[in-house]
């Protein structure tokens, strides 16, 4: 299957991650189905979309024909039954191995046999994920960035096993979404979740020793290292529930200099999860 042959796309998971890369899809010309057990989280994934689609026709982004056709490639289900006939299915559901696995098993009857699967996991193992599955050279890492429909990057994990053609229609298939591809040899964390994940929780222990305030440190590094966001933010939009499964796997797996911040650990025990929750690091009120 060349990369230009994919028709349909399957998103599973439709939380902050895969409902942006859902809509890249359908922007892109590709039937897109996005699969998620949870009703209000479709609800939640369908509104913002058309929010995103509205403020891009405000902005002169996308012409309103563009907008409707991409909303019409789009559709939503609750049923795992629906991936039938899936040239490409990306899994976005949450960070770990466990969930992730039991997933392919259930895929693994319903999909073509020459269906590509990718995950979007942002530090597991592919070569791990992929030995769960039923198609290991036919398996990829693709990794978004949030918010995806601002972010331009994917990177692409080749696990032990991934095959060329399914390298080959991951980078076809980003490329059609507009994104910029680099390509990642198997290692944990990739290549920016291992920095990005050091970064935050350098800034993590700063904070709980006193050296500065959150805003502060974010203001030092936006303004002093000219990043995007500071710190803090970015553990915001990301989620430190997700931050910190990230760190305690790369712990496990790097050594000591990626054990937790204690204080991102007490954060999370505490439900400050973030944007998401309306909470982390910073407030976020309705």
């Amino acid at each position: 299957m060349a990369g230009s042959k994919v028709k349909v796309v399957t998103v599973v998971g439709a939380g902050i991650m895969g409902r942006g890369i859902a809509l890249a899809s359908a922007r892109a010309g590709f039937e897109t189905r996005v699969i998620e057990p949870s009703v209000r989280v479709i609800e939640s994934a369908r509104s913002e979309l058309d929010k995103i689609l509205a403020r891009s026709r405000e902005k002169g982004e996308i012409q309103p024909a563009d907008a409707d056709a991409a909303t019409a490639r789009l559709t939503w289900s609750e049923a795992l039954d629906d991936a039938k006939g899936s040239d490409l299915v990306i899994e976005a559901v949450p960070e770990s191995v466990a969930l992730k696995a039991e997933l392919y098993t259930k895929l693994a009857p319903i999909l073509p046999r020459e269906a590509i699967v990718a995950t979007n996991t942002s530090g597991l193992s592919i070569t791990e994920l992929a030995a769960t599955s039923d198609r290991a050279t036919r398996f990829v890492g693709m990794h978004f960035f949030n918010p995806v429909h601002r972010m331009r990057l994917v990177e692409l994990v080749r696990g032990l096993e991934t095959g060329d053609e399914a390298l080959a229609v991951a980078e076809a298939v980003a490329r059609a979404m507009g994104k910029e591809t680099v390509v990642v040899r198997e290692s944990p964390g990739f290549v920016t979740s291992r920095i990005n994940a050091l970064i935050g929780n350098e800034a993590f222990a700063m904070l709980e020793a006193g050296v500065a305030s959150a805003r502060d440190i974010d203001k030092a590094l936006k303004l002093g290292l000219n990043h995007p966001m500071g710190p803090f933010e970015m553990v915001d939009l990301v989620g430190l529930d997700t931050r910190l499964s990230i760190l305690e796997y790369l712990h496990r797996t790097l050594g000591e200099k990626y054990r937790p911040s204690p204080l991102l650990t007490q954060y999370v025990k505490a439900g400050r999860l973030g944007r998401k929750v309306g909470r982390g690091v910073y407030d976020y009120p309705p």
